[in-house]
């Protein structure tokens, strides 16, 4: 896979392929040499896990962001609802612990910072360039549209945008991560590195 998994790898909630892992924490490790990285999306660590497993020789660090209240798929009723991670006494979704539970079996607490709110808030102050952005959040198109205006602008000429479920066929997936993908070269900012199964990797110039 071109990283180390955890044991655990393929017991965790998540929706990253093993080609798309491979290819991500490669992306990781070369950016981690150029300023920390910034996850959009984190769910229940899963690429957290990949990615900072790939910056552990790195002394830079992993922001990883998500209001852990789910997307819109996994709300009740939804397609992706998963009822283990739905907290009653909330009435709302919750995959924070289980997300902060999987970063410690993975050992890897102390390279991830954890950043509980929403892309645009946390985008608000935020002054940190960074080696690379994992967009992987909402997949609604005004949720991927906010992802990369909020967070494109902060990358270093040379970082990493890496953009996950980019499906040219509509029957295979959501299309807002694809319009913003599209979006994306279409700026001139960027140019494509790679595309693994649904995980686009762009540079930024």
């Amino acid at each position: 896979m071109g990283f180390s998994p955890p044991p655990f790898w393929h017991d965790l909630k998540g929706f990253l392929a093993d080609d798309e892992a491979a290819a991500l924490a490669a992306a990781a490790s070369r950016a981690a040499a150029l300023g920390p990285v910034l996850e959009i999306g984190s769910y229940c660590g899963k690429s957290t896990i990949c990615i900072a497993l790939a910056m552990a020789d790195s002394s830079n660090l992993l922001f990883a962001l998500d209001h852990h209240r789910g997307s819109e798929e996994h709300q009740p009723g939804e397609f992706f609802h998963d009822p283990d991670l739905f907290d009653a006494g909330s009435d709302q979704m919750d995959s924070f612990r289980e997300f902060r539970h999987n970063l410690d079996r993975a050992g890897i607490s102390e390279r991830v910072v954890p950043i509980v709110a929403t892309s645009e808030l946390a985008a608000r102050h935020w002054a940190t360039p960074l080696g690379m952005v994992f967009i992987d959040g909402g997949h609604s198109l005004d949720a991927a549209l906010t992802d990369y205006r909020c967070w494109a602008g902060h990358l270093l000429r040379g970082g990493t945008l890496a953009i996950h479920d980019v499906y040219p066929d509509a029957a295979k997936g959501g299309q807002a991560p694809y319009a913003v993908y599209r979006l994306t070269l279409e700026s001139g900012l960027f140019r494509e590195l790679e595309r693994v199964n649904s995980l686009a990797l762009l540079e930024r110039l």
